[in-house]
């Protein structure tokens, strides 16, 4: 019989499958990365972060109980191998390797695992950095579904073999993105970019250089020659800058040598502006900088029709980027630390932004720290709570499960430390110790049972119900449910009263006090625990109320605009952050500050903690902004894990058109709106499209579904594109 003859075209799409096919299964199944104790590494990585921080040259180190790294390591994984495999091996640290309990003479760089069902450990010691490995063979590789363990309990007999004499606890690996042998975590550094300055003016040996914009990074002498010092004086003002007094930071370098040469300062620093005073013998040609930056990408976006909201929006996504860096910081210049109550700001403006999962994660898991625990984080009563509400909406945004599964013992431990410090009511207040902050705020009462403090812990045991459920803790699920319920209960029997409209302030010796602050009042809104009517009292006798209290800080105002916005004020709030944030713009502000009080001048806003340049001028919370306009004015909002189903709700708030992106876990919704249309295009599980109509709106995709009092909904599935013509 005649062979049928194969073409060449023919030969070539099966090569061309073959490689693809082989590329895919490497890719998919054989990645390896470096691997550690969960948690360690986001330990050790932020202490070497906050403790770079300097204040007019002195080190200055963290307040809060710092922990360290696990310095002894056991990894181990089991494998079943259709033949022996050749697996190569890397570790940071003194390291040994076993197969099957035997040990493997010397410091192996390879080991050949036998075919059949066999178990690799390798067991590393590191003080100065965190134990890790890195395993590569054909499927043989170090990825998070090995385990690890700092207490490996083992007994080696006298036929030298080593069996288990009591349960070892062995956790799933931790890892990033260090997936080649030469990436070794303990050399991770941010990049960096060479920046020219926007300015120079010099005056006798003085040299004022002017970046154009607030930045980070490490300033660059060109040219450094003589004999000499030049003292490099660091502003986030020009006012700062020429302050030698004042200056918060400031480098000296000392040139020895007439031979000229390009030296680049040791540590990296927050500035605008950098006075270079040298003395008489010393010289330089020239300076810049090295910008130092998170790679993080921006998926989201906003454009409407009013230019200066624009700006403000562009302004705040920079003093994101900012203060985005190996974790998310408070604020460049000061304080440079990992501070919950502003991480979680930052998390939530991220979703929005960049939704960058691995640095939530990696935020969470510095602040938790370890077992056992001896305070609140911090040291501040508030920031144990945002920790919780940090997890609950970390879940609620990405659906991702593993990091609670992973890290539920280390909630249980937290929440159990709260519930230790209870009163005989049931109610926290403040012990030794502790720091009640809410907010800066003159005259802020801390006395007694404060309001929002019992709030935000009914929040945190929701978050724990929540995270026991998904941890298969039926049991402690139910008990958290309770305890939830139960404050919740003594929240408006203790605090509420029907003549003010509001929740109290605090109890002080079991008695409700007079004063009420917005601070309770706008979580009470967006956590849902008002009724219809007790938030309508709300936003009338204390939101709207200008006898209360007014906040004066980019952080409360973040939770004040939020709750009006919730109550559907994004006309009022649009006028607010035009006066608030704006007025910050035509002051000259690059990026978005710690507080900003406009009956300040001159200056007098460079002032704080009695301070003439303490406050910083890049602030994460100041960057609210990104958030609201994402959520309340796009409208977009996940109502189940992971955008698994969502709503997009469009407020214009008085403006003409809108549009704009909002990132998910598996792409970006877009949202186009004006006063006559809205376009839509959807992205990850099932959406839900609401919004008003005075006559009967049309669609070109998809079936609108009217409500009863001009309102309307319409279903936006995954991908497609929907346009509805409206009357607003």
């Amino acid at each position: 019989m005649r062979k049928k003859r194969v073409t060449k075209p023919v030969v070539h799409r099966l090569m061309l499958f073959g490689i693809l096919l082989c590329l895919w299964f490497q890719s998919s199944a054989q990645q390896a990365t470096w691997i550690w104790y969960p948690g360690d590494y986001e330990i050790w990585l932020s202490n070497n972060m906050q403790n770079r921080r300097t204040d007019r040259g002195a080190f200055f180190p963290v307040f809060w109980k710092v922990d360290s790294h696990y310095p002894l390591m056991d990894f181990h994984k089991e494998y079943m191998l259709a033949q022996p495999e050749t697996v190569s091996i890397w570790a940071e640290g003194l390291y040994n390797v076993k197969i099957d309990g035997a040990l493997v003479e010397g410091t192996p760089t390879s080991v050949t695992m036998p075919a059949g069902k066999h178990k690799l450990n390798i067991k590393v010691f590191n003080q100065a950095a965190v134990p890790a490995v890195y395993v590569k063979g054909k499927t043989v590789v170090s990825d998070a579904s090995w385990l690890v363990t700092f207490e490996d309990k083992e007994w080696i007999d006298e036929t030298g073999k080593t069996s288990d004499i009591s349960a070892t606890k062995w956790l799933s690996a931790g890892s990033w993105n260090f997936d080649s042998p030469l990436k070794r975590p303990s050399r991770f550094t941010l990049p960096v970019k060479p920046q020219r300055a926007a300015s120079i003016k010099k005056a006798g040996n003085t040299t004022l250089v002017d970046f154009g914009r607030e930045t980070f990074g490490f300033v660059k002498l060109h040219g450094l020659r003589g004999k000499g010092a030049i003292t490099l004086y660091y502003g986030e003002s020009r006012e700062e800058a020429l302050s030698k007094e004042g200056a918060i930071a400031f480098d000296k370098v000392q040139s020895k040598s007439t031979a000229k040469r390009d030296t680049t300062m040791p540590l990296s620093k927050a500035f605008r502006y950098v006075n270079a005073v040298a003395e008489p013998a010393a010289q330089f040609d020239s300076i810049s900088m090295l910008y130092e930056y998170a790679d993080v990408k921006e998926r989201g976006s906003f454009r409407c029709a009013d230019e200066e909201l624009n700006k403000i929006y562009d302004v705040a996504t920079y003093t994101l980027h900012l203060n985005t860096r190996e974790f998310f910081i408070d604020g460049i210049k000061r304080d440079r630390w990992v501070w919950s109550g502003d991480a979680y700001q930052s998390y939530l403006m991220n979703y929005y932004l960049f939704f960058d999962s691995p640095t939530v994660e990696r935020t969470m898991k510095a602040l938790r720290g370890k077992d056992p625990v001896t305070g609140h984080i911090n040291t501040i009563m508030d920031y144990t709570f945002y920790w919780f509400l940090g997890i609950y909406d970390y879940y609620l945004y990405t659906g991702d499960t593993s990091f609670i599964q992973q890290y539920y013992p280390r909630m249980q431990s937290m929440i159990d430390y709260v519930l230790g410090r209870r009163n005989e009511d049931g109610l926290l207040q403040g012990l030794p110790g502790d720091w009640i902050f809410i907010d800066w705020a003159e005259g802020l009462s801390k006395k007694g049972e404060v309001s929002f403090e019992q709030l935000l812990f009914a929040r945190s045991l929701e978050t724990m119900a929540l995270c026991a459920g998904i941890a298969n803790d039926a049991q402690g699920k139910g008990t958290y449910e309770s305890l939830a319920r139960d404050l919740k209960k003594k929240l408006f029997s203790l605090y509420w009263n029907p003549e003010k409209h509001a929740l109290v302030h605090s109890r002080v010796d079991g008695k409700q006090t007079p004063n009420v602050t917005r601070y309770s009042n706008m979580f009470g809104i967006f956590f849902n625990y008002f009724s219809e009517q007790q938030k309508r009292e709300v936003k009338q006798s204390v939101l709207l109320n200008d006898s209360i209290q007014k906040i004066t800080t980019p952080y409360m105002r973040f939770y004040e605009l939020e709750a009006l916005c919730a109550m559907g004020e994004q006309e009022y709030v649009l006028k607010q952050m035009k006066d608030y944030w704006g007025g910050m713009l035509k002051l000259g502000a690059t990026t978005f500050w710690e507080e900003y009080n406009p009956q300040k001048s001159g200056a007098e806003h460079y002032a704080m903690y009695g301070r003439t340049f303490g406050k910083s001028l890049c602030h994460a919370w100041g960057a609210s902004p990104i958030y609201l306009l994402g959520k309340y004015y796009l409208g977009v909002q996940p109502t189940a894990p992971g955008y698994a189903a969502y709503t997009i709700e469009p407020r214009l708030g008085g403006l003409p058109w809108m549009q704009g992106a909002v990132p998910t876990p598996s792409g970006n919704i877009e949202v186009y709106c004006s006063t006559k249309e809205i376009k839509v295009k959807g992205a990850g599980g099932r959406g839900t499209l609401l919004f008003k109509s005075s006559s009967k709106p049309l669609c070109n995709e998809g079936v609108i579904e009217e409500k009863g009092n001009n309102a309307y909904s319409l279903t936006i599935e995954k991908g497609k594109e929907y346009k509805v013509d409206y009357t607003l």
